[in-house]
């Protein structure tokens, strides 16, 4: 198969769609040998900040001498960038021959996996196959039924801020969410959370787990040496040197500070200063309230233009609500992608005045231009 084609299958309606589970992927999994049994993991769920903090963590342990493995979704270009050894892609060739032999392997038992399903389980085999050190390995959803979570123990499980996105699939309230994120949770294993739901807490009493609550600061040395910029990157961090300083107690400070100053997320509050240019990825309310307060924060008096678009899964009438503001230039994106927004959807929610985007529109640096709202989305657009 070319990596063409296994693309128009990932994506194919037969795959591309979500279903909750473990049973699937266990069952493949075994018949493959079990890979994921071979590796050592820190587990990262949450609503938002899980990718920021499973690359801060990943910078370091590569600082500090340790073979990473990092599996992060979504992507913004390649599937590859979400499997990556010590910072390099997967290759498109091992992409594709990981692919076709769990495509055979499902096919003769007969079990059909999601999208998901398949990308997580060529990351077992791969960073099994690599003998990576360590596996910094996100969550795609939720935590409890989500398909990383086959895994039968870590170095530590992190749950990072929780908000409410995917409502119609964890639940309507954070508490509700707070459960589904606490699944993640082993036995005897540590949590760090910068949040104390009582959903958490009792999943870490039930398995005799250590809860460790890090609070939402962090130390100014290590917050001025990190080089992802953003206020809510403050609580991110503080997850990530609790976990540090619990798992890696002999990592010293000055490294932890090399790798932080050398952490590469792109697309989060990302600034490109010749065009006068944020990038934010970010894609729920939560989100995009983080973004309105680094606004205001770092460019309080710039003119602001918008180009934004949604998924119809996301509750994009309050995002839109939160983010601008009268004398904001507005351009609505309606990107080619399934379940995106139309144009017409967005229009009929937005509280100012708005025009359609098209890649005839000019992003002069007059203003601050912001592009967010969704991955997907700044992956179909050329800047």
């Amino acid at each position: 198969m070319e990596y063409t084609e296994v693309l128009k299958k990932l994506t194919s309606s037969g795959m591309f769609y979500i279903d909750l589970g473990l049973e699937r992927i266990a069952k493949v999994l075994d018949a493959l040998g079990n890979p994921q049994d071979r590796l050592k993991y820190i587990h990262v769920a949450g609503t938002n900040g899980k990718g920021s903090v499973c690359t801060m963590l990943d910078s370091i342990l590569r600082e500090a001498g340790y073979k990473t493995g990092l599996y992060t979704s979504p992507h913004i270009y390649e599937y590859t960038e979400r499997i990556k050894v010590s910072g390099e892609e997967i290759s498109k060739n091992d992409f594709v021959r990981y692919f076709e032999g769990i495509n055979a392997k499902k096919e003769e038992l007969k079990i059909h996996l999601t999208e998901f399903e398949v990308l997580t389980v060529i990351m077992f085999l791969y960073f099994a196959d690599k003998n990576v050190d360590v596996v910094i390995l996100e969550t795609g959803m939720g935590g409890r039924f989500d398909a990383t979570n086959v895994i039968k123990n870590n170095l530590c499980s992190i749950i990072t801020h929780i908000d409410l996105d995917h409502t119609d699939r964890l639940g309507d309230t954070k508490e509700k969410i707070a459960f589904e994120k606490a699944g993640i949770i082993k036995p005897d294993c540590p949590v760090i959370t910068s949040q104390g739901y009582e959903e958490i807490k009792d999943r870490a009493d039930e398995l005799n787990s250590m809860l460790i609550l890090c609070g939402s600061t962090a130390p100014e040395e290590f917050v001025k040496c990190l080089s992802l910029k953003g206020l809510h990157q403050i609580e991110n961090l503080a997850l990530v040197l609790a976990a540090i300083n619990q798992i890696f107690p002999e990592i010293s400070s000055d490294t932890i500070k090399k790798g932080l100053s050398k952490v590469k997320n792109p697309f989060r509050f990302e600034y490109f200063k010749e065009k006068n240019l944020i990038i934010d990825a970010s894609h729920n309310p939560n989100g995009i309230e983080a973004l309105r307060k680094n606004l205001d924060y770092y460019f309080p008096d710039l003119p602001e233009r918008f180009v934004f678009g949604c998924l119809k899964t996301k509750d994009y009438e309050k995002m839109m609500k939160i983010l601008f503001r009268e004398n904001d230039e507005v351009y609505l994106n309606g990107f080619d992608y399934p379940n995106a927004c139309t144009y017409e959807e967005l229009k009929d929610k937005c509280p100012v005045k708005a025009k359609k985007y098209n890649n005839a529109v000019s992003l002069t640096p007059e203003k601050l231009n912001i592009i967010c709202g969704s991955f997907y989305m700044i992956g179909s657009m050329k800047f």
